[in-house]
């Protein structure tokens, strides 16, 4: 894969201390802001990528590109993921995919019809850690309940309460606990269950942004509970509960660092299968193949699942009246 990475906010950040370990991907290029160039040019030496531009018209027309990582702020996801496919690069979103689900939709059309791959870039449907526990749902007997609560008191908070709006509680900018830390929950459940019948989202809202919420989906047996906050914190956690046994996951759903599981009274285990500490290896291997093989059957897969993860986000912020962007 020759990458280019549009975007050098704490992601990237994250994401460079780990692409060393994938030797398949090369950087190509980075896209930096004007007011930020002289410190990512710092980046560029630091991790052997070949430049660092401002303006993605030229990264788009390099040869050496392949593959666009979208790592930019939520409300441009869907304008630079569009411009790439166009110029017929690969693209890696990151999440939430899009504001919309129309905005999904019209990306996924461009994509396939160029035959392109377009994914979204969220850790946890690649984790071994989660397919282990999708084959133990079996073991819990019938499924009634899920809790998933991630909340984590956000340094921007308290900016935010004196007026200060930063990106992460700003309507414009797709801000807010659901399209931020919740997503991970949404993108777990729906992972494991499919699309819900129904949904609703019971939200604080505070300037016109949900700081915290608790979202409810109700599917034919199984009543589950998602709670993001960004104003309070708590034990992060979540429990899969059926009529035999349980599944506790330790720690937020965007890392699944394990999880225990307990049948009946006696049986008590901690599954973790993690093959590498970062976070974000696992779904950058599972890039790395799926563009070097064409996998498009995958591709479509994954579109699905997004897709619907979109239609449960639209829903939720049509319900607490929350309009983005």
């Amino acid at each position: 894969m020759k990458l280019a990475i549009f975007g050098a906010g704490k992601i990237v950040q994250e994401f460079l201390e780990m692409v060393k370990d994938i030797p398949e991907i090369n950087l190509t290029a980075l896209l930096s802001s004007e007011r930020s160039i002289e410190k990512n040019k710092d980046l560029i030496v630091t991790y052997d990528i070949d430049g660092v531009y401002t303006n993605e018209d030229e990264i788009l027309k390099r040869t050496d590109v392949d593959t666009v990582y979208v790592a930019l702020p939520n409300h441009l996801h869907f304008e630079f993921s569009k411009k790439a496919l166009e110029a017929g690069k690969h693209v890696i979103c990151e999440k939430p995919f899009t504001l919309t689900l129309k905005e999904l939709e019209e990306l996924e059309a461009i994509a396939l019809e160029k035959d392109l791959v377009l994914i979204e870039a969220i850790t946890n449907q690649y984790f071994a850690n989660f397919a282990q526990l999708k084959e133990d749902l079996n073991d819990v007997g019938d499924l009634k309940i899920i809790e998933c609560n991630y909340s984590q008191y956000s340094s921007r908070y308290d900016a935010f309460k004196e007026g200060t709006i930063l990106p992460a509680f700003n309507p414009k900018m797709g801000g807010g606990s659901l399209m931020d830390i919740n997503i991970y929950n949404i993108h777990l459940v729906v992972g494991l269950l499919g699309k819900p019948n129904r949904v609703e989202y019971y939200a604080n809202i505070e300037r016109e942004i949900d700081t915290s919420g608790i979202l409810v989906m109700e599917y034919d047996q199984t009543k589950v509970v998602c709670i993001g906050s960004k104003d309070t914190s708590a034990p992060i956690k979540s429990t899969i509960q059926g009529t035999d046994g349980s599944l506790i996951i330790n720690g937020p759903t965007n890392t699944l660092e394990s999880y225990t599981k307990i049948i009946g009274k006696h049986t008590e285990e901690v599954i973790d299968l993690k093959v590498h500490p970062h976070r974000m290896y696992e779904e950058f291997i599972a890039f790395n193949r799926i563009i070097k093989e064409h996998d498009m059957d995958t591709v479509r897969e994954k579109l699905t699942h997004s897709k619907i993860v979109m239609e449960v986000a639209e829903k939720a912020l049509e319900d607490a009246s929350i309009k983005l962007g």
